[in-house]
């Protein structure tokens, strides 16, 4: 059965090697190409395709929000998102509905046995996304913060020190620090760093 892709990426030399991987690998494949996300959604509109492969930092890209709105489209459209962020990002995509992930700095191989995969299966995660998706998540830790350790951590990943959340919370700095010792045992995290990357992929 011939099989329709559509590759949305605004780099020509990624569109164009990752055309000829697959179109030399996947016998009788169609391959269309979109270089910005109105040029996506007009094309899932106007074809029928079994698998889009979506760089998630095109043109007038809308981050996650991406995901449900093509699948609005079509619902049965196969997205597998290529990109080189972090696998963290990757997870957000995913729990917005994505059906895959390749890092676009992967072998040649791989990112075939991804497409392959997508076709047979229906998805593709890799062995890291996989451990993380298995992980209870980093939401049902922030839910467990109290209210007030919840509004400290925000005010931390906004950027206010002890001072200024001293002065929102009218508490004293001795017992700010007290509750930043709490957020960090109850999230797993060890610094500032790692609270915004966690609001990041979770809240935000």
């Amino acid at each position: 059965m011939i099989k329709k892709i559509l590759i949305a990426d605004d780099h020509d030399i990624v569109l164009t090697g990752t055309t000829i991987i697959l179109e030399s690998r996947i016998p009788g494949v169609l391959i269309d190409t979109a270089a910005d996300y109105p040029e996506v959604l007009d094309r899932v509109s106007k074809h029928k395709y079994d698998l889009l492969i979506l760089d998630i930092n095109m043109p007038e890209s809308r981050n996650k929000k991406m995901i449900p709105e093509i699948k609005m489209i079509d619902p049965h459209l196969k997205i597998l998102v290529f990109s080189a962020y972090e696998e963290e990002i990757a997870i957000q995509y995913i729990k917005a509905g994505a059906d895959g992930y390749i890092n676009k700095l992967s072998k040649v191989d791989t990112i075939y046995e991804a497409v392959k995969k997508m076709f047979s299966e229906g998805n593709y995660y890799p062995n890291g996304i996989v451990n993380k998706l298995l992980q209870p998540s980093a939401l049902d830790a922030v839910k467990s913060l109290s209210e007030r350790e919840y509004e400290i951590f925000l005010l931390m990943v906004k950027g206010n020190g002890n001072l200024e959340i001293s002065n929102e919370m009218d508490i004293q700095m001795s017992t700010i620090s007290t509750y930043k010792k709490r957020i960090h045992k109850k999230l797993k995290t060890t610094n500032l760093a790692d609270l915004i990357k966690l609001y990041d992929a979770y809240i935000s």
